[in-house]
């Protein structure tokens, strides 16, 4: 069962909001009369909350200050998957930059602040097309008018070749695995090849209001290359580096892998 944490914190958030509100409004001021009419010399001390107005009071700020944190700012993903190795290793806990693309609804994911558009090379977090629940991460590849061709796993757009520079052989001899340095329209990365993965090719016109993804892991990516384009209205945001590094749950948590994300 796949749970929606927005709308879950959205609601909490506003439960707990309204509770504070109403105590604050129409209980406490008659706790603050209560307390000056019995002055200091009652032995039962201040007129005390009821347990809903406390539980409300502290739990609403912390509540809220989450929810501006994780639907306009930053909010953290873990890499679950190696379709975008060597960017991004399973286990990598990164940072979305949540305004980056705009501002959108927590609840809805509606945009109602502008500001940039995605770029050919960014990493984007979306919302999977197929299944709006399950959040995804692939480097745009297509802007909306681009023609896209992948022949013999070499990449164009446009009409022009995505220069690719071989880094390394996996192993030297009889490699099964290339890493490879491929400039995106002057956005340099890295990328995984696999020598015995059978060739796909195909090409893509990239309509208004979309975006073609591709995984730097090439030949083990589910991506736009099977399932088709990203609409504007399932951008998440921007991601922008990597602060963590947990693989297992048992393992020791890696902080030295910080970086950004290129």
């Amino acid at each position: 069962m796949n749970f929606d944490f927005a709308l879950i914190l959205v609601v909490v958030t506003l439960v707990t909001g309204i509770l504070w509100a109403v105590d604050l409004l129409f209980f406490a001021s008659k706790r603050n009369r209560k307390d000056g009419a019995l002055g200091d010399n009652s032995l039962g001390g201040e007129v005390a909350k009821p347990y809903w107005a406390e539980f409300s009071s502290s739990v609403f700020p912390v509540l809220a200050a989450v929810l501006v944190l994780r639907s306009f700012i930053y909010e953290p993903f873990q890499i679950p998957s190696g379709s975008m190795l060597p960017t991004l290793k399973v286990g990598d806990f990164i940072l979305v930059n949540k305004y980056h693309y705009g501002l959108r609804t927590p609840v809805g994911n509606i945009k109602f602040l502008d500001n940039n558009e995605p770029q050919r090379g960014d990493v984007m977090v979306f919302k999977y097309p197929k299944n709006p629940s399950i959040y995804y991460i692939k480097r745009v590849i297509g802007l909306p008018g681009d023609e896209i061709v992948y022949k013999d796993k070499m990449l164009f757009v446009n009409g022009e070749l995505q220069a690719q520079t071989l880094l390394a052989q996996m192993p030297p001899v009889e490699p099964k695995r290339l890493l490879v340095n491929e400039n995106l329209s002057g956005v340099e990365h890295e990328i995984y090849r696999d020598t015995q993965a059978p060739v796909m090719s195909g090409g893509w016109k990239v309509p208004e209001g979309h975006y073609f993804m591709m995984g730097d892991n090439r030949d083990n990516s589910n991506d736009s290359r099977y399932w088709g384009f990203v609409p504007d209205e399932l951008i998440v945001g921007k991601a922008v580096s990597v602060w963590m590094h947990w693989q297992q749950l048992l393992s020791i948590p890696d902080f030295t892998v910080m970086r950004s994300i290129q």
